[in-house]
Formats: C-alpha cells, sequence, structure tokens
C-alpha cells in the first residue's frame, strides 16, 4: 500500500505538534521517523493509523483519501512501545484477539484462525511459548508477540512506535536485526518512529528527519549520513565534533586558533558552525609552530577492536569568553602508535572535511 500525507498540521493547545507535513512513504520499504522527543513523529504515526485526527491536511492510502476512515477501515497493523498485550490471554488469545473481533461476516473460520496463529508464531519464532500469559516473558519476546498480534489482520501497513524503546540495549540490537529480517521476508510497506538514530540507520530503508514538527531532510540511511542538509541534521546524525567560529579565507577562525575548512558558501567574516565527524579529525602533536589547528589536550584514550577513541578538551573563544569544549577522534592503532599519545599532552585538531552551514541564533 502507498502512504502519502498532504499538509498534515496537528496542535495541542498553543503546541504546534506537526507543522504542514507533507510526504510520501514508498511501498515495500521500511521508512524510519526520527527525531527527539517532542518533535511530532508519534504524532504524525498516530495520524496515520487514524488514532489522532489532524487539524489540517490528508492522508491518502494508495492514493484514496483516508482522513475520515476508522482506524479498522485503513488496515493497518500498529506496534506500541509497551506492548499493549491483554494481560489475561495466553499468547496465542492475544495473536488471536483481531481476527475474532472482526465483522461476523469477515471473521474466519476457527481453524483458518488456529493456522493463522500457528504460521505467525513459527514466524516470530515463539511457537514454543502459546500457551504461557504475558507476564511469564521477557521484553524482547513481548514485543515479538505484539508484531506478530499486529501482523495477524494482514495489515497492508505496519506502524511501529519506539517498538524497541523499552528494552535493553542487548535486546534492542538482537530485535533490530530480527525486524530487518522479517522485513525482508515480508515487504510490507513499514513505518517506525524512533529517537535512536543508530536504530534508525541499521534497520530503515528511508530516513525522515524531523525537528520541531517540520522535516528536515529526507533520503537514503547513506543519504542523510553522509550528505545532511542542515546542521541540526549533521548533528542529530551519529557522532560529531562541533566548531563555532567565523570564516577567515580558507580557515574557520575559533577563537585564537584556525582550522582548514572545504569548499563553503559563506561570505568572509560569516558567523557558521561547522561539523566533523571522529574518523575526519587528525591529531597533530603539538610542537609549537604556526601550523594551522585547534589546540585541545588529550583526556583519555580508549581501545576497540581495531580502532581507538581519543577523548579531548579544546578551549574554544577569546576575549574572557574561552570556555572548554570536548572532542572525539577515531584513530587506526597505527595511527595511535605513531603518535604515542598521553594523558594531558598538548595537540592540534585539524581537518580538511569540516562541513560548514550558518550560524543560527
Amino acid at each position: 500500500m502507498s502512504i502519502q500525507v498532504q499538509g498534515i498540521r496537528k496542535t495541542f493547545g498553543s503546541f504546534v505538534a506537526v507543522d504542514g507535513v507533507s510526504l510520501d512513504f514508498p511501498i515495500g520499504q521500511l521508512t524510519a521517523l526520527l527525531g527527539p522527543s517532542g518533535c511530532g513523529k508519534t504524532t504524525l504515526l498516530r495520524i496515520i493509523a487514524g488514532l489522532e485526527r489532524a487539524d489540517q491536511g490528508r492522508v491518502l492510502l494508495d492514493g484514496q483519501d483516508a482522513s475520515d476512515r476508522d482506524v479498522r477501515e485503513r488496515h493497518v497493523g500498529f506496534v506500541f512501545q509497551h506492548y499493549a498485550l491483554f494481560r489475561h490471554m495466553s499468547v496465542y488469545e492475544n495473536v488471536a484477539f483481531g481476527l475474532r473481533v472482526k465483522p461476523r461476516h469477515l471473521r474466519p473460520a476457527e481453524s483458518a484462525i488456529r493456522k493463522r496463529v500457528d504460521e505467525l508464531l513459527e514466524l516470530v519464532q515463539l511457537a514454543w511459548l502459546k500457551d504461557r500469559y504475558p507476564a511469564q516473558l521477557s521484553g524482547g519476546q513481548r514485543q515479538r508477540i505484539a508484531l506478530a498480534r499486529a501482523l495477524a489482520v494482514e495489515p497492508r501497513v505496519l506502524l511501529l512506535d519506539e517498538p524497541f524503546g523499552a528494552l535493553d540495549a542487548k535486546v534492542r540490537k538482537e530485535l533490530r536485526q530480527w525486524l530487518r529480517r522479517l522485513h525482508d521476508d515480508l515487504h510490507i510497506t513499514s513505518i517506525f518512529v524512533t529517537h535512536d538514530q543508530d536504530e534508525a540507520l541499521e534497520v530503515a530503508d528511508r530516513i525522515v528527519l524531523m525537528n520541531k514538527g517540520r522535516v528536515e531532510q529526507t533520503g537514503s540511511t547513506q543519504e542523510v549520513y553522509e550528505a545532511p542538509a542542515t546542521a541540526f541534521a549533521y548533528s542529530f546524525l551519529g557522532a560529531v565534533n562541533r566548531f563555532s567560529g567565523r570564516i577567515e579565507g580558507s580557515s574557520l577562525r575559533v577563537g585564537a586558533d584556525a582550522v582548514p575548512v572545504a569548499a563553503s558558501d559563506a561570505a568572509p567574516g560569516a558567523e557558521v558552525v561547522a561539523f566533523a565527524r571522529p574518523h575526519e579529525l587528525d591529531i597533530v602533536v603539538d610542537d609549537n609552530d604556526a601550523r594551522q589547528g585547534l589546540s585541545a589536550k588529550v583526556n583519555r584514550v580508549l581501545l576497540s577492536g581495531a580502532t581507538a577513541r581519543v577523548e579531548l578538551t579544546g578551549i574554544v573563544g577569546s576575549n574572557g569568553h574561552a570556555q572548554p569544549q570536548h572532542f572525539e577522534v577515531e584513530l587506526t592503532r597505527e595511527q595511535l602508535a605513531d603518535l604515542a599519545l598521553q594523558p594531558g599532552q598538548a595537540v592540534r585538531l585539524t581537518s580538511t572535511r569540516l562541513r560548514v552551514f550558518p550560524s543560527t541564533p
């Protein structure tokens, strides 16, 4: 099923939750609505589901206006963060529930319901738990049962609201991989809400990045990560180092220091912010010469597999307004060995890959 939203606006009192959002969700793809808490992503998902009504705009399903359709008429499956399983029902009964409450003329025979439930429990790899109750399951198992229940009615769209938010990190990682494999098998048009950038990058085909009720950027995971369109997009996706200063020639003046920048449209003297990923920064051992770079001090060196992470503090600003700022650099073990860094050592940070954006108040 194709999904489109056109000019969606939703307010709660004076708070604008969704502000004129228009989007197309590709058929058969898994799209992440990503953004910080309060950016409007869950409200937009609930509007698509029919659980909230927009103040303005339309929801189109397969090109037909579904804005006034009841939730059940939209043929969507919805998975909540906190499972929403019926505690008094067994796993089997929870999954069968949506089929059993269908109108009589649409309700499958009990034998067909049993077959469908058994198939779904096999799909989520929990058939052996069908006689247990939710209280007897782990969080990860409950969420898989919630997903099986959503799929039982054969929805044309699957909507997931922070589906792994209540789980610990290890279980979240396992379920992200499992959900991606499941989606590759089913190819159902899916939208899931998350504030976890790693989750979005790992699971989704496409990301819709939201901020303050509006869409900042849309694109494939690779496009949004490697070519952020705005300062917010750059700072929100992935680990990042931020520099604030003004343009001087081909450099960014940060306090008393100058850092080279890539090509920029900013006018000379313009106040800007610039970003670099940890692997895009270089460390130069400070020998007190006049080479470019931001003065910094090594705090810690952390080894992890084939790479090392160096945490540093730079003194940013001048004229009595200097303040410490933390930076992170990722190096290979070979680079680390060559530099022979020690805690407290003075170094310089430099990069030829700083991305520059206009500074906002």
